[in-house]
C-alpha cells in the first residue's frame, strides 16, 4: 500500500507536445472587470456604513443586496471554487481508490 501511495504522489513528467495554451480560461473583458469593480465598491460602501441606526427592515434589505452582489461577483469571475470539505472528500476517495 505504501508503494502505491508513493507512486501516486510522485510527480511524473509526461512527454507530449501540446499546441493549446496552458490556460484555457479566457481573459476577462474590460466590461466585466469594470462591473466587478463597481460591485466591489458598493460592497465596501455597505461595509463602511453605520448600521446601528438602521431599522431592521433596512438591515434586511442590505443583507439581501450584499448576497445578490456576491452572487453577481461569482458569476463575473467564472471560476470553479472548491470548499475544504470537497477537497478532503476528493483526497479520501483518491486514497481509497489507490
Amino acid at each position: 500500500m505504501a508503494t502505491c501511495l508513493s507512486l501516486a504522489l510522485l510527480p511524473l513528467h509526461l512527454s507530449g507536445a501540446t499546441t493549446a495554451p496552458v490556460s484555457s480560461i479566457p481573459a476577462p473583458t474590460p466590461a466585466e472587470s469594470a462591473e466587478a469593480k463597481t460591485l466591489t465598491l458598493r460592497l465596501n460602501e455597505i461595509s463602511s456604513m453605520d448600521k446601528s441606526k438602521l431599522k431592521s427592515a433596512d438591515k434586511k434589505s442590505m443583507r439581501k443586496e450584499v448576497r445578490s452582489i456576491n452572487h453577481k461577483l461569482r458569476e463575473v469571475s467564472g471560476g470553479v471554487y472548491l470548499t475544504t470539505g470537497a477537497i478532503i472528500l476528493i483526497v479520501v476517495i483518491l486514497v481509497i481508490l489507490l
